[in-house]
């Protein structure tokens, strides 16, 4: 089975970078195992936006700003296996 790829598109004018490498991070030390890559993709115009493959997960304009990581870890586990547990996340 293939892995998934979640892709981190941030703006380099808002420098965002930061947010974008602790979030990767996060979703490294949570899923190290389950996914292929997570991938930092520089963007513009204020754009902040999570992809599990070519799925739109969180959209900043959308979801009215930035996740916090167990919302974002929340939403990749949804994806990729929604039985699992994420221990104290999940409480």
């Amino acid at each position: 089975m293939k892995k998934p790829t979640i892709t981190i598109h941030y703006c380099v004018l808002c420098q965002w970078l930061l947010r974008s490498g602790w979030l990767a991070q996060e979703l490294l030390s949570t899923f190290s195992d389950d996914l292929q890559q997570v991938a930092l993709a520089p963007a513009s115009k204020g754009v902040f936006e999570i992809y599990y493959d070519d799925e739109l997960i969180w959209c900043r304009k959308q979801d009215g700003g930035f996740p916090e990581a167990k919302e974002l870890k929340r939403r990749v586990r949804d994806k990729l296996d929604p039985s699992r547990d994420l221990g104290h996340i999940d409480k």
